[in-house]
């Protein structure tokens, strides 16, 4: 009898374990995603801004090619490269949910942020330069600049997603991880430094110290 009653407890208890659940299956990972609708709304106005420069993109190299300004030349490039990538990022929201897209994911997110970057960088250039963005010494300055920020800019969030772990570019729906969003704040809070300055010395006497060609 007591040997019954110790089989029917260990039965029981064996019945009771939990099954552990098993992700990865079919190419998911176990991060909650946003939806079908959420990357249809980040996707669709990509999608719109691509056909809207593909339509005048014949105007636009007409104007370019009579123009002759490597400046325009060189912003008219950095935005099709900066929307080709932001259309593929776009596009490509499902790899965050897909096991063994972590890595390739976190690559096409750091070029298109810091091509998106480059591209805010150089526009606040060309723009504050007024008429002395013609030549290609206003050019070079620009992009030397512009390169230095981004550059260092992609090698932080490299080194925090590579090295430290962070998961800078995924958005795990219904997690708290405050390591990444300190890491945006301070981000964001640096950039705004960056413009101020530029803004700042623009309109300050100091504008009088730089160079005009």
């Amino acid at each position: 009898m007591p040997n019954n009653i110790h089989q029917i407890i260990t039965n029981s208890s064996i019945s009771q374990l939990p099954i552990p659940k098993i992700s990865g299956q079919d190419g998911q990972s176990d991060r909650l995603c946003h939806g079908v609708w959420y990357d249809a709304v980040m996707l669709v106005p990509a999608v719109l801004f691509v056909v809207y420069m593909a339509m005048n993109a014949k105007k636009n190299l007409e104007k370019l090619r009579n123009g002759r300004s490597y400046v325009m030349i060189s912003y008219y490039a950095i935005l099709w490269l900066a929307s080709g990538l932001n259309l593929a990022w776009c596009s490509l929201q499902s790899w965050q949910c897909a096991t063994g897209k972590e890595v390739v994911w976190n690559l096409l997110s750091l070029l298109t942020t810091s091509g998106l970057l480059c591209l805010e960088i150089s526009l606040v250039g060309f723009l504050l330069q007024e008429s002395y963005a013609s030549g290609l010494k206003a050019l070079a300055r620009t992009f030397t600049i512009s390169g230095i920020i981004v550059g260092v800019d992609m090698l932080l969030k490299a080194i925090y997603i590579f090295g430290f772990g962070v998961p800078l570019f995924f958005d795990d729906v219904g997690s708290t991880h405050w390591t990444k969003w300190g890491l945006w704040i301070i981000h964001k809070l640096l950039l705004t430094v960056v413009y101020g300055f530029i803004l700042f010395v623009h309109f300050s006497k100091w504008r009088e110290k730089l160079p005009r060609e």
